[in-house]
């Protein structure tokens, strides 16, 4: 089996004959050790860490930064000038609460996202294709330029789809361009395929900005004829983090510039196999490099790929929720064939608002999420989904609460 390019474009730009274990550690800590004499220097938010450590396992005796410290004090922890800023996002992301987070990247941050895309999307992208984004363009370093250029880099073409369209005016792009690959959320890819109908021409999919519960996966999977390549990024790490190689079996980190580690609830670091919260230290940030960052995603750690790479690979990744899991409800829902998307709300019960191809759902969308919460109170409203509505969460999927 080919090994993922991830790993062909990590040795490229680190100049690295063969990629190994060993070689990879190594350069983690000389990478770390330059960071934190950085850090050290700038006298910001890590002014009280060590200048260097010994080993990369000593990483774990530093204290964890979580996104509160990073919403109260963005600018302690940016270590260039404003001038070197090159992009900065700003903002809530959905489904959390609480100060918005800053963060900042220098053009090296980002030609380094552009060339781990590239990589990521060259596992399903061949030149001259066309790639449906369906991001948000917000300007020359914005998600959806990114993806853009990594696509162009590849000979592909890509199709800028945007973010928040109607259905028509995604169905319409699509029959115009007839793309042979998509990049977007998931479950926008299945309701859209789903309201395009019989003739969808996209036959490769790498889904990302959300999870990718299992149920979702299989459909998407079922209506393309061909496996998804799910990809996990966030701002925190550069906007790309972990992609998925054709064996299938996990998301590749980007271990050059990120280490990545897997705790309990008491902050114990987790052995590679067992489940936990995902922290990260951003070794190849320029511009705001994180220690121990507690993301708030929930994964494992997976060695050993089928394909031969050396990088370790998250498993599927999802959010801890309270009492309804939007994750598990889509699973659930989405195995229903004539529901395009949905929005849940909770207050004590559980309320449904739903989009559909054919009317006379309520019951079965009821039923199948009383197979979940049989506990619960549940309320279905359905309408048919017209042309001009667009899918009901601009953003990552959360159940409401009222």
């Amino acid at each position: 089996m080919k090994r993922t390019n991830l790993e062909t474009w990590i040795e490229a730009i680190e100049a690295l004959p063969k990629l190994t274990r060993e070689g990879l550690e190594e350069l983690q800590l000389t990478r770390l050790n330059e960071t934190l004499a950085r850090l050290k220097a700038r006298g910001g938010f890590y002014r009280d860490y060590p200048e260097r450590i010994e080993s990369l396992s000593d990483l774990r005796k530093l204290p964890f930064t979580t996104a509160q410290m990073l919403s109260e004090h963005p600018g302690r922890f940016l270590l260039t000038s404003q001038s070197e800023v090159s992009r900065v996002i700003s903002g809530a992301t959905s489904g959390t609460t609480g100060p918005a987070k800053r963060v900042f990247y220098t053009a090296n941050d980002t030609a380094h996202t552009v060339g781990f895309f590239a990589a990521g999307i060259s596992e399903m992208l061949w030149p001259g294709e066309k790639c449906l984004i369906a991001f948000p363009f917000t300007g020359p370093f914005g998600l959806g330029d990114l993806i853009a250029q990594a696509v162009e880099r590849l000979g592909g073409i890509p199709i800028k789809a945007g973010f928040g369209q109607t259905w028509e005016e995604l169905t319409a792009l699509v029959r115009e361009t007839r793309p042979e690959a998509f990049i977007g959320f998931p479950v926008t890819l299945l309701g859209l395929v789903r309201m395009y109908g019989a003739g969808f021409p996209v036959r490769r999919a790498l889904v990302s900005g959300d999870a990718c519960p299992v149920g979702v996966m299989e459909e998407l999977e079922k209506a393309l004829g061909s496996r998804l390549y799910p990809h996990y990024g966030s701002r925190e790490c550069g906007l790309g983090g972990a992609v998925t190689c054709p064996a299938f079996a996990g998301m590749h980190i980007r271990e050059n510039h990120i280490i990545p580690e897997i705790i309990d609830e008491q902050g114990n670091v987790l052995p590679d196999g067992e489940y936990g919260e995902l922290v990260i230290t951003t070794i190849g940030a320029e511009a705001m490099p994180l220690i121990r960052y507690r993301t708030g995603d929930f994964t494992r750690l997976l060695p050993d790929c089928p394909c031969g790479g050396v990088t370790k690979r998250l498993d599927t990744v999802c959010r801890r929720e309270g009492s309804v899991s939007i994750e598990k409800l889509d699973s659930v829902l989405f195995r229903i064939p004539d529901l395009v998307d949905y929005r849940a709300s909770f207050d004590g019960g559980l309320r449904i608002e739903a989009y559909t191809l054919c009317p006379g759902l309520e019951t079965q969308i009821s039923a199948a999420a009383k197979r979940l919460y049989p506990a619960l109170n549940i309320e279905v409203h359905t309408a048919l989904c017209q042309p001009f509505h667009r899918p009901m969460y601009l953003g990552k999927r959360y159940a409401v609460l009222e």
